[in-house]
């Protein structure tokens, strides 16, 4: 429940604030998955695009200027996953730090010997523990068909409301754990098997990393391509749609 300060300051954001609403029409028709939302939905969306913008920064790197239009981009495709949630479920992450392309994150890697190795791996996003979402604006511009940055990034954020990001969320109390993890446990093992043996599929290879992955690449899948997440994985997409509260495969067929 929101603290009464809390509430009244979103309150005065709202109030306040102004979304020019050609740019705001113009950057709903970018997204399949806006573009099916009813009239209802895109109010509600706007309202959190408001708060998410006036409650967190979003910070350029390597010499990045942002514009409003890169600010919307980003708030809509992540205010998408809490539609019908609540802006609280961003409440760990601190801001948004933005290269214009792919940047270069190091890591430790142990190898079979048990060397450890300093590793400089080329990224398109990251999400940090204490917070920070990192993105690439180019691939952020290339959401679409089952691949969304910014809907992977912060599907992480969600997941780690429960500590690591190992693809069990906090669910809600009408949620059964049991067959969250019977699902997402055998679609899982089942999709390995597929990337394995060189299976196509719709859904990206990447989920096959780790089963925090595989949580944050079947999210962005549920609202870009809900048909496939459906149609190969129903178990998973059944317990995506109580989750995020959307049924994004019957608002595509009502278009």
């Amino acid at each position: 429940m929101l603290s009464f300060f809390k509430r009244r300051r979103r309150e005065r954001v709202l109030r306040e604030a102004h979304i020019d609403e050609a740019g705001w029409s113009a950057a709903l028709e970018q997204y399949s998955f806006t573009r099916t939302l009813n009239t209802d939905e895109r109010a509600r969306l706007k309202q959190f695009v408001i708060l998410f913008l006036a409650e967190k920064p979003i910070n350029g790197a390597s010499n990045l200027n942002i514009d409003n239009g890169a600010r919307l981009a980003i708030a809509i495709q992540a205010c998408m996953l809490i539609l019908n949630l609540d802006l609280d479920w961003y409440k760990t992450w601190t801001e948004v730090i933005l290269y214009p392309g792919e940047f270069v994150a190091r890591r430790e890697e142990m190898d079979d010997a048990g060397v450890v190795h300093v590793v400089d791996e080329p990224m398109s996003g990251q999400s940090w523990g204490h917070g920070t979402v990192v993105l690439s604006w180019r691939d952020v511009q290339q959401a679409g068909g089952g691949y969304n940055v910014v809907m992977h990034e912060f599907a992480h954020q969600i997941d780690m409301l429960n500590g690591d990001a190992n693809g069990f969320p906090p669910l809600h109390k009408e949620m059964n754990r049991a067959l969250w993890a019977e699902a997402f446990s055998k679609a899982y093992e089942h999709f390995c098997k597929r990337v394995d043996d060189w299976e196509e599929s719709a859904i990206d290879a990447y989920a096959a990393e780790s089963t925090g992955e595989f949580f944050a690449v079947m999210s962005e899948a549920f609202f870009e391509i809900p048909l496939a997440v459906q149609g190969e994985y129903p178990e998973v997409y059944a317990q995506l749609a109580r989750f995020y509260r959307q049924d994004t495969a019957q608002r595509l067929r009502g278009t």
